[in-house]
């Protein structure tokens, strides 16, 4: 490992670098305002200097177990309404038979359903994930880790309910409210990435966000191998039990162990337009930094917040597809093959940690993104023709580089604007990343079904399309800073 990959996770440098960081208010600490690291949780608890990772593990970890079951619970529910067993049907060992119709309308009732839960949550999370951003700035990030997973909490406790009473699934939409209300999942992710960046100096921030990045990943790998195997011999309650135990054992521990990263300010409001003003100024004029090349800067935190758009899309739209695209025919999966396949989808997490590791070594990031969209573009190509389960697992494994791409975007974005304004810029990105849910959700899950018909695998083809658009916009980039620095240096 590097040196400053090293020092960026040794603790006592990590309470170091969180020290030199600006003050919430914009201004640096001066020797009577108390440093980052002099803000501490409740008395009772040891002062052991840890970061966010273990709250980001265990919320993503409640995320993935619930979301497939969801979906296999709505799938379950819908067809037993609509009176259809696909264990019954042939065309599960027979491919040439043509499909059921019924099965078809289960598909389509299952993806819709899908939609709206979304569209309730997101909708809502993206008017309240901006403030709660923000706001960390000046209340402090452990309140942003905190109401979200209690929120999730909620939310699984909602959907208990429904399946102990076998409520209508438009119940569903009641508890996906709950946790958009409280800020969802993405205000934990800009919580826990705006804290990073407290603690974390320029050269080193990369990979940081890499390690977050990856703490996603096996978390996620974890949940997907328990969940199918454990709904197969238990259904969805007991799993469900888990969700909230999970959810609120990360709260907890963001309210007793995880220290403050910045000064809180005891008279920060949430509810005020002062929040959405400095995203809107961060977006305008390109931040506070007095720079030279500031048009410049603002024109690259456009663009590259584009392309973080475009990747998301994608992701958040095949995510929910990858489900439903395996329970029916040709593959026909059970909950262990679709719990091995999410976890192998998880694990390329870690891989691409890994490959970002090695690369870095010669490759600027830059490239190192274009590397990763080209992993993801190859595996998604396979994957909208697979009709065995080798060759699903085959286009699994090629995206095995594919979240490369987002923590370089993550940290170019970062580095673009002031230390002051980090809130700020993480604020927008988890408002992009609510917005990039709700739009691939929406395309995607309306794409699915009204393409069954002539090719079931062409929301994955189209999603590949997609992703050329932020390597034609990062790869132009790239050529521009090679060319200008270039000119610079022949100048000079």
């Amino acid at each position: 490992m590097q040196e400053p990959d090293t020092e960026a996770i040794l603790p006592a440098d990590v309470l170091g670098a969180a020290e030199q960081r600006s003050s919430p208010l914009g201004g640096k600490q001066g020797p009577e305002a108390p440093s980052s690291s002099s803000v501490h949780p409740p008395r009772w608890c040891p002062r052991v200097p840890v970061s966010v990772e273990p709250v980001l593990v265990l919320s993503m970890f409640s995320l993935t177990l619930q979301g497939p079951l969801t979906t296999q619970y709505l799938w379950d529910r819908i067809s037993d309404d609509l009176g259809y067993n696909g264990s019954k049907k042939s065309e599960c060992t027979n491919s040439s038979v043509p499909p059921d119709p019924l099965q078809e309308e289960v598909e389509t009732l299952v993806a819709h359903w899908n939609l709206y839960i979304n569209l309730a949550g997101f909708s809502v999370g993206l008017l309240i994930v901006p403030l709660l951003g923000s706001w960390s700035d000046l209340a402090g990030r452990r309140a942003v880790l905190i109401l979200p997973n209690l929120g999730l909490a909620l939310q699984a406790a909602a959907y208990l309910l429904i399946m102990y009473l076998r409520l209508p699934v438009s119940y569903f939409l009641i508890g996906r409210m709950f946790s958009a209300l409280s800020g969802d999942f993405n205000s934990i992710l800009a919580g826990c990435f705006a804290y990073v960046s407290d603690i974390s100096d320029r050269r080193s921030r990369t990979f940081r966000v890499a390690v977050l990045e990856a703490s996603l990943g096996l978390s996620g790998m974890f949940a997907s191998v328990i969940g199918g195997p454990w709904r197969r011999a238990q259904g969805y309650i007991n799993p469900f039990w888990l969700v909230v135990a999970t959810n609120l054992a990360a709260a907890l521990y963001a309210f007793l162990i995880v220290r403050e990263s910045v000064t809180p300010d005891p008279s920060a409001k949430l509810l005020t337009v002062r929040h959405h003003k400095a995203i809107w100024r961060l977006y305008s004029t390109g931040g506070r930094s007095n720079e030279p090349l500031d048009r410049l800067r603002r024109c690259k935190l456009w663009l590259f917040t584009l392309c973080f758009f475009f990747v998301l899309v994608v992701h958040f739209g095949c995510r929910d597809l990858y489900v439903l695209y395996v329970l029916s025919s040709p593959l026909c999966w059970g909950s262990d093959l679709i719990g091995y396949g999410m976890a192998v989808q998880h694990l390329a997490y870690l891989t691409s940690l890994l490959g970002l590791k090695v690369m870095r070594v010669c490759l600027q990031d830059s490239w190192m993104a274009l590397v990763g969209l080209a992993s993801n573009v190859t595996g998604l190509l396979v994957v909208s023709v697979a009709n065995t389960t080798q060759l699903i697992f085959t286009g699994y494994g090629l995206c095995f580089l594919f979240m490369v791409a987002t923590p370089v975007l993550r940290s170019k974005l970062s580095k673009l604007v002031d230390p002051s304004e980090q809130g700020a810029l993480f604020a927008s990105v988890a408002c992009v990343e609510s917005l990039c849910f709700l739009v691939g959700s929406s395309v995607f899950n309306s794409v699915y079904p009204a393409t069954l018909h002539f090719m079931k695998g062409f929301p994955f083809l189209l999603g590949a399309f997609v992703l050329l658009v932020p390597a034609a916009i990062i790869g132009t980039l790239q050529c521009l800073d090679q060319r200008r620095g270039h000119r610079d240096s022949t100048g000079s």
